[in-house]
């Protein structure tokens, strides 16, 4: 059954549609917004086998050995896991699948001054939702432009076949898929202010570039979701949580996908 809109215009929906992303203004209060601050300048100062370890001695070579990634801090930490649920951001998922949403992951990125970005890739490559697709919430905690490696999506590629990627260039991106983007299209930045929410389409071609100022962290706050109607998705993303916080499980997804089951550098994303 349909939902009615709760959350978005229709002139919103329908730029989702056609653009494969959407920029939704505010979506997270100063006060929230303060809550995970808090949250994760906890993090940061500790290892989470399994989720967060970083090198707390790191001597600034590489900025990313110090502050990487926070894998499912929905898994270990409550702030994670509630905003991972913030009732706005699940209302325009439920807006934008015609049906309530599931959530499968959450992660946190501190992107350090200096650190390397992330090349062009595609989110289901790895979450695998079937039948339907994901879609990515995600959260500028701090400020995001073209300096301090905001996000670059690459407009109208939500239609765009998930593919093999290519090897990215380790020396720009911290992870080593890339996806080459279609001749007639081109990567352009989204400019994002604190408590901005993109949302962005499963098949959309995205990614960041380095972070290039001396003095700002770019950190954000990013989850994936499914369709409630989906019924596969990769191994990673279980359990997923409906919006009330209950778990609820899909099937493996066990199809290699455009690379065969024998691609062995797919990693969680």
């Amino acid at each position: 059954m349909t939902l009615k809109l709760r959350a978005l215009t229709e002139e919103q929906k329908k730029q989702f549609d056609a653009e494969g992303y959407l920029v939704v203004k505010g979506l997270f209060a100063e006060e929230d917004l303060a809550v995970i601050d808090r949250a994760f300048e906890e993090i940061g100062n500790r290892v989470v086998p399994g989720h967060f370890e970083p090198d707390l001695s790191a001597d600034g070579v590489d900025p990313l050995k110090r502050y990487p990634r926070v894998m499912h801090p929905h898994r270990f930490d409550e702030t994670a896991k509630r905003y991972m649920l913030h009732r706005p951001v699940m209302d325009v998922l439920a807006d934008l699948y015609g049906e309530e949403a599931l959530a499968a992951q959450s992660m946190f990125y501190y992107k350090p001054p200096g650190s390397r970005g992330q090349a062009l890739h595609q989110d289901n490559f790895y979450l695998k939702v079937e039948p339907g697709n994901c879609i990515a919430a995600w959260t500028a905690v701090d400020p995001a432009d073209e300096e301090n490696g905001g996000l670059l999506v690459v407009p109208r590629t939500n239609d765009y076949d998930i593919v093999c990627p290519d090897l990215a260039d380790s020396k720009e991106s911290f992870t080593t898929h890339y996806v080459k983007p279609p001749k007639e299209e081109k990567a352009m930045p989204v400019v994002m202010d604190r408590g901005d929410v993109l949302f962005f389409n499963g098949n959309l071609i995205h990614g960041s570039y380095r972070n290039k100022t001396k003095d700002r962290f770019r950190r954000a706050f990013i989850c994936h979701y499914a369709n409630e109607s989906a019924t596969r998705i990769s191994s990673f993303y279980r359990p997923l949580f409906r919006a009330d916080g209950t778990e609820i499980d899909l099937e493996l997804n066990e199809d290699g996908g455009p690379c065969g089951v024998e691609f062995e550098t797919l990693y969680p994303h």
